[in-house]
């Protein structure tokens, strides 16, 4: 479980870097998301506390000062620690113009980490973002010019830590998670993911399992079900048509594997996720006050209250 203050911006205003959500949380031991991926880029910055971020086989030990990279599409499991677990702030971006943003900061595919001195200037700029939660013009670009400051103080202070783990089968499933991530909605099977990878499906298995702890076909289902959350929380789309978008021929197929993964039908999913998100709003907006106007926040060499 986790404390969280969220803010959710359905429809975002600008089309070539946005904002689509930003938050802070307390984590109690051993909360986790995931295994999931998300449809946009989402940087976490670690306030205190200790965890872990697991990216294909690769997996990150984090701790306060430090940030990770989301990206698009990408299955990810992050899990705070036993005895120490983590509080940390997250913003959600997209737009045509996000990649060269966040490659601007150093951050790519193959460097999803780093470390940034400045955590107090960071959650002062998400505090400030989730007590503008009404979607009126002017919140829209205050929230706009907050995403850019929230990247101009990553930018003054980030350092690069660099992790490599590139063996022949670290390399192979890179390749077969890439492949799923491009072609999860075509209905595609564990044997077009062993044959596009010229590889005998029993060493597929062998090697997810060895990397990942999980199976070619739970994780492909766990990639499906987890873009059919996504859709029903942040989409007004029908469940047909986001189980057809997920690779399942229709909305029973989709249904039936979305009921044994996650307990409740995808309906009940969504309305239970959407009216969570309004409690949570309404919950946050009252302690943000209570939290502004009791806590001290210093940025750089100022006091502000």
């Amino acid at each position: 479980m986790e404390d969280s203050y969220v803010l959710q911006l359905l429809k975002p205003k600008f089309k070539d870097f946005h904002l689509c959500f930003c938050g802070f949380a307390e984590c109690k031991p051993l909360h986790s998301y995931g295994p999931a991926a998300r449809p946009n880029y989402i940087l976490h910055y670690v306030m205190k506390g200790k965890g872990i971020y697991q990216v294909g086989e690769t997996k990150y030990q984090l701790k306060e000062g430090q940030a990770f990279l989301i990206e698009p599409e990408s299955l990810t499991f992050y899990q705070a620690d036993k005895t120490d677990p983590w509080s940390y702030l997250w913003v959600g971006f997209g737009g045509t113009e996000a990649q060269r943003f966040v490659r601007d900061l150093g951050l790519n595919s193959r460097q999803l980490t780093c470390e940034c001195e400045y955590g107090e200037e960071l959650k002062e700029i998400v505090f400030e973002m989730l007590h503008h939660t009404h979607s009126t013009a002017e919140n829209l670009y205050y929230l706009q010019g907050k995403l850019y400051q929230f990247f101009s103080v990553l930018a003054r202070g980030i350092e690069i830590q660099q992790y490599s783990n590139d063996t022949k089968e670290s390399i192979h499933v890179q390749e077969a998670i890439a492949y799923i991530k491009n072609y999860y909605s075509q209905k595609i099977t564990v044997e077009d993911i062993a044959n596009y990878l010229a590889l005998n499906r029993s060493y597929l298995y062998t090697i997810f399992m060895n990397s990942l702890g999980i199976s070619p076909k739970d994780f492909l289902t766990e990639f499906r079900i987890s873009r059919g959350k996504e859709q029903l929380t942040l989409t007004n789309l029908s469940v047909e048509e986001i189980a057809v978008s997920c690779g399942y021929r229709n909305s029973l197929a989709f249904g039936k594997v979305f009921k044994q993964k996650v307990g409740i039908t995808p309906t009940q999913y969504r309305n239970n996720n959407r009216k969570d998100a309004r409690e949570r709003l309404i919950r946050a907006q009252n302690e943000l006050k209570e939290y502004k106007k009791h806590k001290t926040i210093y940025v750089g060499n100022i006091e502000k209250e």
